[in-house]
């Protein structure tokens, strides 16, 4: 008997199997890139989501600046202040949904507390120093120059970022960022508005002590920032940052929600 069509039909299952193995590496391949791409890491016992807001301090790889790059940060249309040529610029990648941008921005210490002893304010008996009210004492004292740029870090502050962009033509931006990163803030943020555009009248009557909620609701109806956050996406991008919250010392890069106190001996080089 020819030995030959049995050999032949032996042949066809190993083939099979090797692009089956084939397809699955390339499938996995494929997965780690995308994942890669999303700021999504798998190092560690839980792994980091910095596209979901939950990336902590030292978490990632620091993205790498140049000075030039800060700088050109401050040439955009972005929400900013102070004397671009000061010897401290100082730049703030965030999505006000984000629960560690509020544990930086220091007004929600209830969530503070929430996220770990670590991040307890030293107001509430812990050791945690947000940098947000930090750098604002250096941008009032004018030892600084401030930028803030969005980046989807957690997903729902779309509406919220464009009120501050709103608040911002008015001279109101600190205000109304200070109301948003309050606990009542977060939970209309991630719970009411959640980048609806028809809960603009919520989000307006919510920071009516900064803004007059029927220009704030104009605002936010005209659209006119839409594409400023799509800017904004794609300056942080070029800059390294994909999660939130993220901050630039100058050419130094802090990617988490890092204690003041780690980032003060970067302020005072750059102050030399």
């Amino acid at each position: 008997m020819d030995a030959t069509p049995s050999s032949g039909n032996k042949v066809v299952p190993v083939l099979v199997i090797l692009l089956i193995v084939a397809s699955f590496f390339l499938g996995s391949f494929y997965t780690r890139v995308k994942m890669l791409e999303k700021g999504i890491t798998t190092s560690g016992n839980t792994g980091t989501v910095a596209g979901a807001g939950t990336n902590q301090p030292a978490a990632g790889v620091k993205p790498q600046v140049s000075l030039d790059q800060v700088k050109n940060v401050f040439k955009q249309d972005v929400i900013k202040f102070g004397d671009t040529n000061r010897k401290l610029l100082l730049v703030e990648v965030a999505d006000p949904s984000c629960p560690f941008c509020h544990v930086a921005a220091g007004k929600n210490p209830e969530l503070n507390k929430q996220m770990g002893g670590q991040f307890t304010l030293v107001a509430d008996g812990g050791t945690y120093v947000a940098p947000i009210p930090e750098f604002k004492k250096l941008l009032d004292s004018g030892k600084a120059a401030f930028a803030y740029i969005y980046t989807p870090g957690h997903g729902n502050g779309e509406m919220g970022t464009k009120a501050l962009y709103c608040a911002s033509e008015k001279g109101k931006f600190w205000e109304a960022h200070d109301l948003l990163m309050t606990n009542t803030g977060y939970d209309l943020l991630n719970n009411t508005v959640k980048n609806d555009k028809t809960k603009s009248q919520e989000l307006a009557d919510f920071l009516k002590e900064a803004v007059d909620p029927s220009t704030l609701k104009s605002c936010l109806d005209s659209g006119k920032y839409d594409s400023r956050l799509s800017e904004d996406v794609k300056l942080a991008s070029g800059m390294g940052v994909n999660g939130t919250p993220g901050f630039f010392i100058n050419t130094q890069t802090f990617a988490g929600a890092y204690s003041y106190k780690d980032m003060e001996s970067a302020v005072t080089e750059a102050l030399k």
